[in-house]
This record gives structure tokens, sequence and C-alpha cells, in this order.
């Protein structure tokens, strides 16, 4: 299923605690209230939202904090919590930061050449790393009781950043070299084939206190389908392609035949079969991975995406529940920030089926590849007219509520991450070049059965 296994570690750590020294605003700018063109505006957000993995960044490691707190208030030691699967996503939003001219290519190359030396020394798991690593020692911080060991699913957002990064830098000078060899080096340690547990089905956790007792089988679908691919392309610890064909895809019962809105769902949406799961499905998975002109025999990967994006977006124009504000310039579920009855700042996946009247600016954000028109007004609105409430030093909040009157003023790694990166693709396609372009992942979507009109395989 999606991140509901997480929601209680989580709730559980975002009260507050100690100061934290605040650090060094370097690439935040202040653009005055003149009208912006669309591109121009892009600029803006996707540079203010970059500062997220470059200025907020945990210091010692240089990966990404979970979350940022910019009034310094954190749980016990929460502020040098590094995620590994947001750090993903900060690796590629670091390539576009240097592609851009955010940060010279030296600086990012040193930044990039600090993380790949943490990753080195950090713990791992048959090759996995943690969900949760400490930032200042490399020890994994448990993400709950039984889940303190490898976390495959965030292992994989953490090698498709580290194989996009490796292709950005590997025809560079002999230090750019060298950096994309440590990362080539740390990707092919993954023993993907140790996490199916001897069945045709890859397993989410493994932990070496309580081996396989989180027992979480990766069952499509989700926003683990890039895990699959991962285990594929793997030129040292790959799967089988009936690993995929019948733990992911459940031999074909994947397939469904709902529509809503007059849009197929293509895909049985685990828990979510009326109208797909919250957005963040259709961006993780495919912030290096390309749907355009993607398909195996399961699905055409833009459709499925881009009709659960416009799921979401007319259930918000239609509004059962009428709430404040939705339109087709204030839409967007997905999981993040959520604010509880008691007005105290709470996690939830917001979906359509759970719809608590809370907006993540990420969700239409990091749609933009889909529904660039549709993003756009939810990004102009925001910034145009509820700038004061929404916007801060690493982009627009978490999360925001008009029916509450209610912003949570926070930041989560997972969700800026796909904000810079997706942007980065609908300007330019960088990342989805990178990243598909790899020998290993071509060889890997080859061996599943997928094509692609786009990649000529």
């Amino acid at each position: 299923m999606i991140r509901f296994s997480i929601l209680v570690s989580l709730i559980t750590l975002l009260g507050c605690g100690k100061q934290e020294n605040k650090p060094k605003d370097n690439t935040t700018e202040t653009v005055s209230e003149k009208q912006l063109t669309d591109e121009q505006l892009l600029d803006v957000v996707q540079k203010q939202t970059f500062a997220y993995f470059w200025d907020y960044a945990e210091p010692n490691s240089g990966l990404a904090r979970e979350r940022f707190h910019p009034d310094g208030n954190y749980p016990d030691n929460d502020a040098h919590i590094v995620t590994t699967g947001g750090s993903g996503f900060g690796l590629m939003a670091i390539a576009s930061g240097i592609s851009r001219g955010y940060v010279t290519k030296e600086k990012g190359v040193e930044r990039l050449n600090k993380i790949a030396d943490f990753l080195a020394k950090a713990d791992r798991f048959h090759g996995a790393w943690p969900h949760w690593i400490d930032g200042n020692t490399g020890k994994v911080k448990p993400f709950g009781i039984k889940d303190n060991g490898g976390d495959l699913v965030e292992t994989s957002f953490l090698v498709a950043g580290m194989i996009t990064v490796r292709e950005y830098l590997k025809e560079g000078s002999e230090k750019e070299k060298a950096v994309a060899q440590k990362y080539d080096a740390l990707w092919k340690g993954v023993d993907w084939k140790w996490f199916t547990n001897n069945k045709n089905v890859l397993y989410w956790h493994w932990s070496p206190s309580y081996d396989w007792q989180m027992n979480f089988p990766l069952e499509g679908y989700n926003e683990c389908l890039i895990t699959y691919v991962m285990a594929a392309s793997s030129p040292t610890h790959t799967i089988d392609a009936k690993v995929y064909h019948e733990g992911w895809a459940r031999n074909g019962g994947i397939v469904s035949s709902k529509t809503k809105f007059n849009l197929p769902l293509i895909l049985k949406h685990n828990g979510a079969e009326e109208f797909g799961g919250p957005l963040f499905w259709a961006h993780y998975s495919y912030l290096g991975l390309d749907p355009n002109q993607l398909s195996d025999k399961y699905a055409n990967y833009w459709d499925l995406n881009s009709n659960q994006v416009k799921i979401d977006y007319q259930y918000c124009i239609e509004n059962p529940k009428k709430f404040e504000g939705y339109g087709a310039d204030y839409w967007g579920l997905t999981a993040s920030y959520s604010r509880n009855p008691d007005s105290s700042v709470g996690y939830d996946a917001h979906m359509p089926s759970n719809d608590k009247g809370v907006i993540s600016p990420t969700a239409a954000i990091s749609s933009i590849v889909y529904t660039p028109k549709e993003s756009m007004a939810v990004i102009r609105n925001l910034y145009k007219n509820h700038k004061e409430e929404t916007w801060g030093k690493a982009g627009f909040y978490d999360a925001v509520s008009l029916q509450n009157k209610w912003t949570a003023k926070r930041y989560l790694a997972i969700d800026q991450g796909p904000e810079v990166v997706m942007i980065e693709n609908y300007r330019s396609g960088l990342l989805w070049k990178l990243f598909m372009n790899a020998p290993e992942v071509k060889q890997g979507l080859v061996k599943l059965g997928f094509k692609s009109e786009k990649y000529k395989f």
C-alpha cells in the first residue's frame, strides 16, 4: 500500500523541540510583485524550492533532511534526520540546480562528492539503506519499532537519483568522472534479489533484528513501480522478470476496468480504486522514469498518470464537500502535513476518498508535466493571491487549508523534491533524458516487457 504505514511514526515526530541554528540562506531571493511570465514564475518556484536541498540540507552529510522547520522548532534531534528517498530526489534536484546555474558546477560536484562519501560509510542492510539515517553518525534511525533495517523502496528512490547523477557527470572532468564512479559503485551494491525472500515478489523491509516480520510485499499499484525497474536493471543483483509479473502485477490482477469522470483508472490503485490514490503516486516513480510513450502489457503510463491527475482535478472542481477555495486554480490532494481536528499539525494521505480540505502545493506543482495549464493556475494563484500565508524560504509550504485559514509552515523532502524535478522535466526534460538513457535502465525495462517509442526500445 501507500504511506499509510508511516503515519503513526510521523505524527509522533511532528511536535516542537529544541531550537536549531538556522542555516545561511544562499539561494533564496525576493521577487517583486510585478506580473511574471509563466517561465519566469516557474524559475522563481524552482529556484526557491531548490534551496531545500542546498541551503537547508543536513550540514554534516549534505543529504536532504526529512523535514525543515523554518522556525527552528524540531522534535528532539530531528533536524539531523535525513531521508534516503528524499535525498534521491535531492540528487536529481542538485543536477537540475547546476544546469540552471543556481549553484556552480564546482560547488555542486563538491556537494555530490560529500554525499557519496557519507552514503558509502552509512548503515546498509544487504546493500539497502534504511528509511532514515542520522546525519551526524550515518547510523540507522528507526522509522518504526521493526523498521530498523533496509528499506528497499526508499533505496530505489535514492538509487534512481544516483544513476541520474552518474549520467550527468560521467563525461565530465576527471573529478566529475570520479564522483560518477562513486555513485556507480554505490548503486551496484544493492542486493535486490535478497529482498525477494526467495519468492516472486519484492519486499519493502528487512531488519537484522526482526528479519522479514514487517511482511510488506510490493504489489501494485502504488508509488513503488521504480523499485521493480531498479531491481531488474541491476547488473550485479538482478531479479527475474517473473518477480515483476507475478508479484507487482499480480499475474495481471493489477489491471482495472473502472473509470471516473469518464477517465479510465487503467490500474487498480491499492485502497483507492474509485478515484485513484494520492498524487505522489504519479510523481515518485516518474521523476527519472519518463512516462511519455512508455507502456507494457498492463498500462500506457502516460495515460495512467495523466488520468489520475485529471481525476483529482475534476474531483476538486466538483468539490462535493464544499471546501472553501477548491476550484480550477486551487486543487491537488496528496500525502503531506495535515490539520488535525484540534488544529495541531499531523500528517495524512489526502486524496479524493480522504479529503480533509487540505491542499498540498506539491500535488499540482509536481503534476505540471501532465497538466501544465491547470498546474500553472495553482502556482499563480498561490503566489499572487496567497503568498503571505503559503510562500517561504524553500518555496511553497507543505500544506494549506483556506477552509480553516491554516497553513503548515513546514517542509518535507519528499514533497519539495518532486516539485524541483518535475518542473525541470517540464522545462527541459533533463532528468528524464539522463535516467532513461542509462544503459542498465533500458536493459531493465526491456527485461520487464516495457516499450518506449520516445527512447526507441
